[in-house]
Formats: C-alpha cells, sequence, structure tokens
C-alpha cells in the first residue's frame, strides 16, 4: 500500500509535476470532489469543482500552454490546522512564443486531507503571464465587453 502523503508533500509533488510538465499526472493529486479557486483570475472561470474538471483544465494548459514554469524559492508553511499548508513561491517563466522569461510570486492555501487536495485558494499573477505573451489589449477587450 502506498503511503499517503503528508501535506507538505502534497504541495511539493504539485509543484514538482508542474515544473516537469507532467499535468496529465496532477488531477491524481486531488480528491474526487476538490475545490479549486483561482483568486486573481482576470477573466475566465475562478472557480474549478471536481477532479474531472480539474483534469480537463489541466489537460487544455498542456496542450496549450505558451509557457515553461519551474518553481523556485519554495516555501510551505505548516498551520495550526494539521490539513492546511501555505506555500509561497516565484515562478521562473520562459514563454515560448515571445521568448521572454521572468519571475513572478506566487502564493497557494491547500487543504489536504487523506493525501489528496480537498480544496486550493491559487493566488497567481496571471496578469504577468498575459502581459508576457502579449495579450494586454485583447484582456482589456474583453473586460470592456463585460
Amino acid at each position: 500500500m502506498p503511503k499517503t502523503l503528508s501535506p507538505r508533500e502534497v504541495s511539493h509533488k504539485l509543484l514538482e509535476d508542474i515544473g516537469a510538465g507532467r499535468y496529465a499526472e496532477l488531477a491524481e493529486l486531488y480528491a474526487e470532489d476538490a475545490v479549486v479557486e483561482t483568486v486573481f483570475e482576470p477573466v475566465g472561470p475562478r472557480r474549478f469543482e471536481g477532479r474531472a474538471v480539474l483534469a480537463a483544465r489541466f489537460a487544455q494548459v498542456a496542450a496549450g500552454s505558451p509557457v515553461e514554469l519551474t518553481p523556485v524559492n519554495v516555501v510551505v508553511r505548516e498551520t495550526d490546522d494539521p490539513e492546511v499548508v501555505v506555500a509561497e513561491w516565484d515562478y521562473r517563466v520562459h514563454h515560448r512564443a515571445t521568448g521572454r522569461t521572468f519571475e513572478t510570486a506566487n502564493i497557494q492555501v491547500l487543504r489536504v486531507r487523506d493525501g489528496l487536495i480537498v480544496s486550493s485558494r491559487d493566488f497567481h499573477d496571471h496578469l504577468a503571464l498575459v502581459v508576457a505573451g502579449g495579450h494586454l489589449p485583447e484582456l482589456v477587450q474583453a473586460l470592456e465587453a463585460g
């Protein structure tokens, strides 16, 4: 029987898999009824419910992501709640289409139960990715269109 990962280990595994581009495996880290909130997402859904929805989202990212993400400066902090960890890290981002490379800060609050993520509040700098890809005008139009 495989060992159940601690919340800290799950957080590190999640970032390791993202950095290695193993998006197809990410959904396995989430509970069937997991909820993920991408708090700073400027356009589009900010809440994703269920492992199947997350698997589809990760597949979409894998198929069309123009960026390579390398987590650096990772710090995972345990909290008074044994299920909750707070991860802070920077992504070293390489944008394939534009050739731009930069770093962007991230914070993630994970609740992990029985080795699976049951909830996640993700605070990523989505705007930096939009700017790096040269898509700020399209974002402004989308926001104005409401």
